[in-house]
């Protein structure tokens, strides 16, 4: 699952998972230092490390009591534990496990990406396809959250894309793909 980024997502993450949430990001940005200073005075935050330096991660504890530290300053990430059926991103869900990530999803994020080589090409480096679930405002290479939106990212390679090839194998695909994204 990506960050959960909404008032709206973590009110739901809340209520629908028993799961404690990582929290990464560098202390030197805008507005991190004092929200991090509050989860501590709050006693929701343990850090993997006693006394963290710039960068840092640690666990948070989900309370109701923290939902109004929505939205959290950019910089500052704050992602579910892995937890039933998520696994961890190495893991690879069986469909019946996909089926039941999707009906848990509510509001929040997910990504699943998939490498492979699209017939066709003659390069299959760096091809593959995304389907992002309740997030699919690209800006700067990351999504950002668009709850009930869904779409389908397809990669042709950095080699390929561009080229000649590239552009018949789009043309020809049967596909109605929208704008290119620079990467996609």
């Amino acid at each position: 699952m990506e960050p959960v980024t909404t008032a709206e997502q973590y009110a739901y993450a809340l209520y629908a998972f028993s799961t404690p949430a990582r929290s990464y990001g560098n202390q030197a940005e805008p507005g991190v230092g004092p929200c991090l200073d509050e989860l501590r005075r709050r006693a929701v935050v343990t850090f993997d490390n006693e006394e963290p330096n710039s960068s840092f991660a640690g666990c948070v504890t989900l309370r109701a009591d923290l939902i109004d530290l929505w939205p959290l300053p950019e910089r500052l990430t704050l992602t579910l534990d892995s937890t039933s059926p998520f696994g961890d991103p190495y893991s690879e869900p069986d469909p019946e496990e996909r089926d039941e990530m999707v009906s848990l999803l509510g509001p929040l994020s997910l990504d699943v990406s998939g490498d492979c080589g699209w017939r066709g090409l003659s390069e299959f480096k760096d091809c593959g396809a995304q389907l992002c679930l309740n997030g699919v405002v690209w800006r700067r290479e990351i999504f950002e959250p668009s709850p009930g939106e869904t779409g389908v990212w397809i990669a042709l390679g950095n080699r390929t894309a561009w080229t000649p090839e590239g552009e018949n194998w789009r043309r020809d695909c049967g596909l109605s793909p929208g704008e290119p994204q620079s990467g996609r």
